[in-house]
């Protein structure tokens, strides 16, 4: 760990909503790991982002405000929310969906009912452990001046990390209109990465991480990621095959491998839930490759929607339904783990270095550093 000093600043990150410090969407062009020359398996959509499944929206509050040391309820602030709409924010029509829990340490709301139902009704939201509540809350209030809930009642899924590292986490500076905000500002098309939404004070294997996405097209169907990247031990971090963390043990870095990371898989193709299910589960192959481990103390919680059949979930007491067979989700399995393996470094890629409550810095993964340790082991691809 090191200190500097360093005030807050937004960077780019879209229109100041003021004196609270918070932005909202914005989608600034940061440098990605195939603008390095990173190499990855796959052919990514023209985003490379879940955005690119048709009608998935993302919308982001960032909040950074104040420098100095922590006191709680004041700052100072580094945190957000990140929002996924599986078919667009004015189209409230449920998906199907499954999940999967690698490691348990952390909260995804609403799981209860996946497992019975495999039903996504509304958003999916991702935030710091301790404003799970709020944004909960929030999006229920939302579906209801909306006219969305779905029947009497909302069980909406959302997952956490934690930031309390760099933020004043029990200072709950995650209100409500932020999330109105993120629900609002969702849209298509290029993502920011990095310090952004939910991930904007998350730390991945030892180096600033945080909000990253990739996407892989597959036949006819196209399937994205969106990683909120808070894990890994630094000397396990593994990029296109090369042992960075170790290149890098000389250096002082956070972490040793506590944390968590959420991954939301959004596709097109026609899946069920129990297929969904089963391609949530492939994400924990993408984690593996970057280093990942699921350790004790990481929360490690990965969702998976379809928005195919999409007159599958009305209320007629027969319906019928379009679905791939086993064999046919092979190259849907490894489009997840190459998306969720590429989306992680984009996030880390993105991230610039924070400096958060009490002066606690973590310092972004160095580029030239990066690209110089990949040509040593014949991993970059120069243009």
């Amino acid at each position: 760990m090191t200190t500097r000093e360093q005030g807050a600043t937004t960077g780019e990150q879209g229109a100041t909503t003021g004196e609270q410090g918070a932005t909202t969407g914005g989608r600034p062009y940061r440098v990605r790991a195939r603008d390095l020359g990173i190499p990855f398996s796959g052919v990514p959509g023209r985003h490379n982002a879940i955005t690119d499944v048709p009608g998935v929206e993302v919308g982001f509050s960032t909040l950074i405000r104040g420098s100095g040391p922590r006191r709680v309820g004041e700052g100072p602030v580094r945190t957000g929310v990140t929002v996924i709409h599986p078919r667009g924010r004015e189209d409230a029509e449920p998906v199907f969906a499954g999940w999967f829990s690698l490691n348990g340490n952390g909260e995804m709301t609403g799981t209860a009912w996946l497992d019975e139902a495999g039903i996504l009704h509304g958003p999916v939201a991702i935030t710091n452990t301790h404003s799970v509540g709020t944004v909960r809350d929030a999006i229920i209030a939302w579906q209801v001046r909306r006219g969305t809930l779905p029947g009497s009642f909302s069980l909406p899924v959302v997952a956490e990390t934690s930031d309390a590292r760099l933020n004043d986490m029990n200072g709950f500076h995650v209100r409500p209109e932020h999330v109105e905000a993120a629900l609002e500002n969702a849209a298509g098309g290029a993502l920011a990465e990095g310090n952004v939404g939910g991930g904007t004070a998350m730390i991945c294997h030892g180096f600033k991480g945080g909000t990253g996405a990739a996407s892989r097209l597959v036949g006819d169907y196209t399937l994205g990621v969106l990683v909120q990247a808070n894990h890994g031990a630094p000397r396990r971090l593994t990029i296109a095959g090369a042992p960075v963390g170790e290149a890098w043990a000389a250096h002082p870095t956070e972490g040793s491998g506590e944390g968590s990371i959420i991954v939301v898989v959004g596709t097109d193709a026609p899946v069920l839930p129990h297929q969904l299910k089963r391609m949530a589960r492939r994400v924990t192959l993408g984690i593996g490759r970057t280093g990942g481990l699921g350790e004790t103390s990481s929360g490690d919680l990965f969702l998976a929607f379809s928005t195919a059949n999409r007159d599958a979930l009305r209320q007629e007491p027969i319906r019928s339904v379009f679905m791939l067979t086993d064999s046919a989700l092979n190259p849907l399995y490894e489009a997840i783990s190459d998306a969720t393996e590429e989306a992680i470094v984009n996030a880390l890629i993105a991230a610039e270095t924070m400096v958060g409550a009490g002066d606690r810095c973590v310092e972004a993964l160095p580029h030239p550093w990066l690209c110089d340790t990949l040509q040593r082991y014949g991993r970059l691809q120069r243009t």
